[in-house]
């Protein structure tokens, strides 16, 4: 096993390329239950129709948990708006279709998006008021049983090198109410400095979902606070900002 190409780096895990597999190493304190948990969840996609990179293997590797996946050759959206600026909203629309077609798609088994969010809200750094406003609203949105994928952002996009699309990253996938997953990836485009983008993407969303605008706003406070618990300090501050902000106009 070649571990010598490194694809990219985060707070918990590395990522290699070894020939045609994708390895992903968690650091030694990884949670083995979340490790397993993310290995089951892509199990559990792969079972739609979805192009996602095929499930290989779980082991450790020099004590770490690890998880092999089918490397998938090709670009990111991410890269591609970076070597094709003025082609950059051709893009983020293929990324509003490639979400649609997810979230049109069903998986009993995946844990209930709400129930996270719960978990995630009782956890944040918020006073009891706040966190009480937010779990009352929470509770009263509808509850769905759409496929959310989590953390669906450009970079989680590969394009191959025939044409097919690929979504990889499905650590925190559940199923829920498609607009909430809207609004995480709306928060995502905007920790990254890019209103612009945001709102296109929002706004294309909207358009060919037929969602009302200010129902994916609703969403926008409980989805930070439930993202607030990880990250770095200052997406923790921008996301506690927005989680305070309880009726958003």
């Amino acid at each position: 096993m070649n571990l010598d190409r490194v694809i990219a780096v985060r707070n918990t895990k590395t990522v290699y390329r070894d020939g045609n597999r994708c390895i992903k190493v968690f650091d030694e304190h990884y949670s083995k239950a979340d490790v397993l948990n993310e290995a089951l969840n892509l199990a559990r996609i792969e079972e739609t129709d979805l192009h996602v990179p095929a499930l290989l293997e779980v082991c450790t590797i020099e004590g770490k948990w690890a998880i092999i996946t089918e490397y998938i050759k090709g670009k990111t959206l991410t890269q591609l708006m970076e070597e094709h600026p003025d082609d950059k909203n051709r893009y983020i629309e293929q990324l509003v279709d490639l979400q649609l077609m997810v979230q049109s798609k069903h998986c009993p088994m995946l844990g209930k998006l709400k129930d996270k969010m719960a978990r995630k809200i009782a956890a944040a750094d918020l006073d009891a008021t706040t966190r009480y406003d937010l779990h009352t609203r929470l509770e009263g949105m509808p509850t769905h049983n759409k496929i959310c994928h989590g953390d669906f952002r450009p970079s989680n996009v590969i394009i191959a090198e025939d044409g097919t699309p690929y979504i990889i990253d499905w650590s925190h996938v559940t199923q829920g109410n498609a607009s909430a997953d809207a609004a995480r990836t709306y928060l995502l485009f905007c920790l990254k400095g890019d209103e612009e983008g945001a709102n296109t993407y929002l706004d294309l969303f909207c358009q060919k979902s037929g969602t009302a605008r200010t129902y994916v706003q609703k969403w926008m406070p409980i989805v930070a606070a439930s993202q607030s618990v990880k990250g770095n300090p200052a997406e923790r501050e921008f996301l506690l900002n927005w989680a305070s902000v309880v009726e958003y106009q």
